[in-house]
Formats: C-alpha cells, sequence, structure tokens
C-alpha cells in the first residue's frame, strides 16, 4: 500500500509538470504569433501599396502631392449614395486639413455599379481631360446631382457637360458613346475587383489598408494622425 501511494504522487507531479509546460508552451507560441502577425500585416498592405501603384488603363486622379505620408485610394459610384454622402460632407474637411497642407494624396478611382454611373464617370473624365482639378469639380457637381443623374440621365449629363466644360450636346452623347474610354474604365474596375478585391462602394485603401464601407471624418482623421506620427 504504502508503495503505490510513493508511486503515484510522482504520476501526478508529473502530469501537472507536463501540464504547465503544455500551457506554456501554448502561451509563447501565440505570443510569437501575436509578434509576427503585425509583420504579415504590413508585408500584405506593402503587397496591396503595390498593386495600387500600378499604372491603370486611365491615368489617375489624384490631389496632394505625389510623396505625401498618406495616400488615400477611394473606389466609389457616381451612382452611390455612401459615396455622395463623403464626397459632400467628409471630402472638404479632408482636403482642407490634410490634401491643401501637403500631408495627404487622395487618389479618386471609378468603380461604377451600373450603367448610369459608367456614363457618369467617363463625363468626368471628358470634361477633366487630364486636369485634376476639373475632375475633381465634375465629380463634385455629379455628386450633388444624384438623384437629377438617377431620374433624368442623360438631361443631368448634357447640363452638367454644358456647365463645367461648355460642352455641347453633341459632345457630351460622343463622350458617353465612347467604347475606347469604357474599355479602359471596365479594364480598371475589373483590376480592382480581382487584384484588390474590391466588391462594394466606396472602398478606401489608406497607405495600403482596406476598409470598406463609408467613414467620418472623424474615423479618417484619427487613422490619418496615427500615421503621421510613425
Amino acid at each position: 500500500m504504502t508503495n503505490a501511494g510513493f508511486g503515484a504522487e510522482p504520476l501526478i507531479v508529473i502530469r501537472r509538470a507536463f501540464a504547465t509546460a503544455l500551457t506554456l508552451a501554448g502561451l509563447a507560441a501565440l505570443a510569437g504569433l501575436a509578434q509576427l502577425n503585425p509583420v504579415a500585416d504590413a508585408m500584405a498592405e506593402s503587397r496591396t501599396a503595390a498593386l495600387l501603384a500600378k499604372p491603370g488603363a486611365l491615368p489617375d486622379m489624384a490631389l496632394g502631392p505625389a510623396k505625401a505620408p498618406v495616400t488615400i485610394v477611394e473606389y466609389a459610384s457616381l451612382t452611390c449614395p455612401h459615396c455622395a454622402a463623403f464626397g459632400e460632407n467628409v471630402f472638404p474637411m479632408l482636403k482642407s486639413k490634410y490634401i491643401d497642407t501637403g500631408k495627404l494624396r487622395f487618389v479618386f478611382r471609378e468603380f461604377p455599379l451600373e450603367i448610369k454611373a459608367a456614363a457618369a464617370s467617363m463625363l468626368a473624365r471628358c470634361i477633366a481631360d487630364g486636369d485634376a482639378e476639373k475632375y475633381f469639380g465634375a465629380v463634385e457637381q455629379l455628386f450633388k446631382q444624384q438623384d437629377q443623374l438617377m431620374d433624368q440621365t442623360t438631361a443631368t449629363l448634357k447640363q452638367i457637360g454644358a456647365q463645367q466644360a461648355g460642352m455641347s450636346e453633341r459632345a457630351v452623347e460622343g463622350c458617353v458613346k465612347d467604347q475606347a474610354l469604357l474599355d479602359k474604365l471596365k479594364a480598371d474596375q475589373e483590376f480592382a475587383s480581382k487584384q484588390l478585391k474590391v466588391d462594394a462602394t466606396p472602398t478606401f485603401f489608406i497607405n495600403g489598408e482596406i476598409s470598406k464601407g463609408a467613414m467620418s471624418f472623424e474615423e479618417l482623421d484619427k487613422k490619418i494622425r496615427s500615421l503621421l506620427k510613425k
């Protein structure tokens, strides 16, 4: 009896020690994963940033210096209400605080969800003729008149084309029927969908980190300030 009792006790101790070792090993493994995750995240963001930097079929429309410490790329549809709300309520503050002060580069990329949005994007490109300031001005007007754009597409496009660039009705019609321009728009959208996993609007990439859905100025402000501190 005495020997049996004596033999059982070390076994219990060994089991407890083994369980403790397993627990410590698990904690160590988790700690290791915690250290690796930021590295993996940084590598993923770097890969995404490289994809975002690849030239598209259409030239980027951007405001702010190319070497700004923070870059935001927005994929938007001109018939998306959340995109319009961002453009009207958030973007002006973003421009005033960060773009105009050289701290932020903002890139607007088309991701039309339907043919009306595609036509509007094409008109903005024609109005701009490569000028980013004119492009953003056209986008602003298209967002402001989004309801009219949805209800009376052709009339609204012709009105904005005339107001923003003095375009004739024929010029507007020619612009939105330009198959080569439409093909380039589709190619860039397909790249965003397949390579960057964009599947909704608005979608933002902030220094390569993806964020889907509407963002408030407060959210962006906090994110930008944290990036500027790095």
